[in-house]
């Protein structure tokens, strides 16, 4: 299912408001390295815990690591934290009553949901805002996501 899934429409929870194009002339890449250093990478991933959290309110999720094996269901709200947060691991969270898929790297400054419904995206959204992050589809063709 999870194959499946990452063929489907994205989106991306950022700090950034939009895709940064490829030909922009700003510095995206010392940016992002600067977002990937401490302490605010350790924000950012706290961000990243408590949306999943508050997400964890509303559908059932199933939080795993690729290279595991069967993927754990609704895990105690300190395990997920503690998973995302110590970031050993990339880690894919299905929300199979949606059938959607929301993937964390552990070296990305940003989560990317595959097909999600409106309603999911609604409410992913206020998350994100209330976290000072964005929500937003990424183009095909250029930039970075």
């Amino acid at each position: 299912m999870i194959d499946m899934l990452l063929e489907k429409p994205c989106w991306v929870i950022d700090f950034l408001p939009e895709q940064v194009s490829a030909h922009s002339a700003g510095q995206f890449f010392a940016v992002e390295r600067f977002y990937l250093r401490e302490p605010r990478y350790a924000a950012l991933r706290r961000s990243f815990a408590d949306i999943l959290l508050k997400l964890n309110c509303y559908y059932d999720l199933e939080v795993g690591a690729p290279e595991e094996g069967q993927p754990e269901r609704n895990p105690a709200p300190e395990r997920l934290f503690s998973r995302v947060t110590e970031n050993q691991k990339d880690l894919c969270v299905l929300l199979p009553e949606v059938s959607a898929l929301i993937t964390l790297n552990r070296d990305d400054t940003h989560m990317t949901v595959y097909n999600p419904p409106a309603r999911l995206l609604k409410r992913l959204g206020e998350l994100a805002a209330a976290e000072g992050l964005f929500l937003w589809q990424p183009l095909r063709s250029e930039g970075r996501a």
